[in-house]
């Protein structure tokens, strides 16, 4: 998770890391970009879920269950780093103008 996590802090380096709901999560101008959070068999990655939907054939065909806002990765299943910054880059354009924490 560590890996992960350092990696969304070098890739997107503007995002603004937060500690919110006792999970790690990435913002833009106050705006929610990413979160993320630890279960035992695996990590969720929560985007939000119209970017879930949005990606659903992407997601599925990398191997990760989805629930209806995030998309879990077992521990022994690589990180498609590829899809992940397309999913945060997604959200980082599509919300620049949004002006809340959470799309409306």
């Amino acid at each position: 998770m560590t890996e992960v996590l350092q990696w969304v802090i070098d890739e997107f380096p503007t995002l603004e890391t937060k500690i919110a709901w006792n999970q790690p999560m990435y913002t833009d101008h106050g705006t929610f970009i990413i979160g993320f959070s630890i279960a035992k068999p695996h990590f969720a990655v929560a985007p939000e879920g119209i970017v879930i939907e949005k990606f659903a054939d992407k997601i599925e065909a990398a191997g990760y269950n989805m629930g209806k806002k995030f998309m879990r990765i077992k521990w022994d299943q690589p990180v498609n780093y590829d899809l992940l910054r397309e999913i945060i880059q997604y959200n980082i354009d599509e919300k620049k103008d949004c002006t809340t924490f959470w799309r409306k």
